[in-house]
């Protein structure tokens, strides 16, 4: 198999890995390096390639999508959302809502 094929990948691998460089090329990922971080994402999560036959591929460990998940939140700095949380605080301590 020569080095860049993607013969050995289930349908599922592919899909995953085409919806990851779809995200990365939304954050302004070059197309390259977008679809170099997929592959690299979905090797990561399931061992690589599992066309070899049935019931002898790897659970998928997720552990990529668990870290994504645990990156996103706020788009807000820290520093403003402890600005909001105070303001929000006054209000409600000067409306008796506290």
């Amino acid at each position: 198999m020569p080095q860049g094929d993607k013969d050995k990948y289930t349908d599922k691998q592919k899909r995953k890995a085409e919806h990851i460089e779809e995200g990365y090329e939304d954050r302004g990922v070059s197309s390259k390096e977008a679809e170099r971080r997929a592959w690299a994402t979905v090797n990561k999560e399931s061992g690589g390639g599992n066309k070899s036959g049935s019931g002898r591929g790897r659970k998928d460990t997720h552990e990529s999508a668990r870290k994504g998940g645990r990156r996103g939140g706020s788009s807000q700095s820290t520093a403003s959302r402890s600005a909001a949380a105070k303001k929000g605080w006054e209000t409600r301590r000067k409306r008796g809502n506290a």
